[in-house]
């Protein structure tokens, strides 16, 4: 059989990086990870507690496909809580994970052939995604000077059917305050275009907090995880809200291609969204790893980067180390036991020459890491 066009998407380089570094510790290396977006601690400890409860209570067998109606209502608060909206649960959809809630996004506002855009850098699989649809990403290449987020006047001209962005980014970790996210969002409507706001790294915030596409407009999607603030990510579990009158299409799309999201995952994400002492605790290491990242990665040599407002980033720039970032990541892997992302992933035009360095772990693999940084760099142009 011969595979369809649509299924030749590239591969998520940091995948790659992953099971090297995996080998590297099968072989009985210690290896300090630096490469992956993911919490270095478990899901919150109420929310391990409330599906042990369930798990004895009951089969935790299908349910309705927009979500747990509790877990719906929980989400529309915490907009009350976090960001001042008055948000009806109605809206609100339970989705398997922020990926899930990509492709009903995707498949829900665009036809065949649609241009969408997408920041660069930005995360790869919303350019994989759209292609597995038959959709066209466009990459908006982005500038340090607006610290790597896009602004109006890189949208005209490009005939977009929709325009994707994320505060804080991923890779950037920069945010867009409330008039650069507004005068966005203006431009899309005003070019007849849909707006989606990818919330994933919301609550990650290290002094002002990120701004709702909800606390601007309702004519939006707004797509959010419990992956990254609420420490879930195995648990694939998300959610997203949309327009009153796109409720029904979604449901009916979310019925057939997931049926539901996983029940035990939603009983689990429902208490997690009360354990705030717990996260915030979590939230207060990822503050001081990125001190100890904005200090640290200059000295190792790594010193053109935009400092991240948000998620647990550091995008470097490394023109002036190598034109092979991938050769780069895994010369660092092998000779100093850190592994990094290259910005391969992220930009598919200007990636050669950048690193992605997550500092999501224990504050102890950060301090590491940054000490094995600065030797391999020390060695390296010794």
């Amino acid at each position: 059989m011969r595979p369809a066009q649509r299924s030749k998407v590239d591969p998520f380089i940091v995948m790659d990086v992953m099971e090297a570094a995996r080998r590297a510790e099968e072989a009985g290396r210690r290896i300090i990870h630096m490469e992956v977006g993911q919490p270095g601690t478990p899901a919150p400890e109420g929310a391990r507690a409330a599906l042990a409860r369930a798990m004895e209570a009951g089969s935790l067998g299908y349910t309705v496909a927009l979500g747990l109606p509790e877990l719906r209502a929980r989400i529309a608060r915490h907009y009350g809580e976090w960001y001042g909206v008055d948000l009806d649960p109605a809206r609100v959809v339970v989705t398997p994970g922020s990926s899930g809630g990509f492709i009903l996004a995707f498949t829900a506002l665009f036809d065949a052939g649609a241009r969408v855009g997408i920041g660069a850098p930005g995360y790869p699989s919303y350019r994989q995604i759209l292609r597995a649809l038959d959709l066209v990403p466009v990459d908006i290449e982005t500038s340090a000077e607006n610290r790597l987020q896009p602004v109006p006047g890189d949208l005209q001209g490009r005939d977009l059917a929709g325009l994707l962005v994320a505060s804080p980014g991923n890779p950037s970790g920069t945010m867009l305050g409330r008039e650069g996210l507004g005068a966005l969002i203006g431009a899309t409507q005003a070019a007849g275009g849909s707006f989606i706001s990818d919330e994933i790294y919301h609550g990650l915030h290290y002094d002002a907090r990120a701004v709702s596409a909800l606390e601007i407009t309702n004519d939006c999607y707004v797509i959010n995880s419990f992956s990254k603030y609420f420490s879930m990510t195995g648990w694939r579990i998300g959610w997203m809200v949309v327009p009153e009158d796109h409720v029904r299409t979604i449901e009916r799309l979310a019925q057939n291609l997931f049926i539901c999201p996983p029940h035990a995952s939603q009983v689990a994400a429902l208490a997690a969204m009360d354990c705030t002492e717990e996260l915030e605790a979590n939230r207060a290491v990822y503050a001081r790893n990125r001190a100890l990242m904005l200090e640290g990665l200059p000295r190792a040599g790594f010193d053109r980067i935009a400092p991240p407002d948000g998620a647990f980033y550091v995008y470097a720039d490394v023109r002036h180390l190598t034109e092979d970032s991938r050769a780069l990541a895994a010369e660092i892997l092998e000779r100093a036991g850190v592994a990094v992302t290259p910005g391969l992933d992220f930009d598919p035009a200007r990636g050669a020459g950048t690193l992605r360095f997550s500092y999501a772990r224990a504050t102890a693999d950060i301090e590491e890491g940054l000490a094995r940084l600065r030797a391999f760099m020390e060695a390296r142009t010794a």
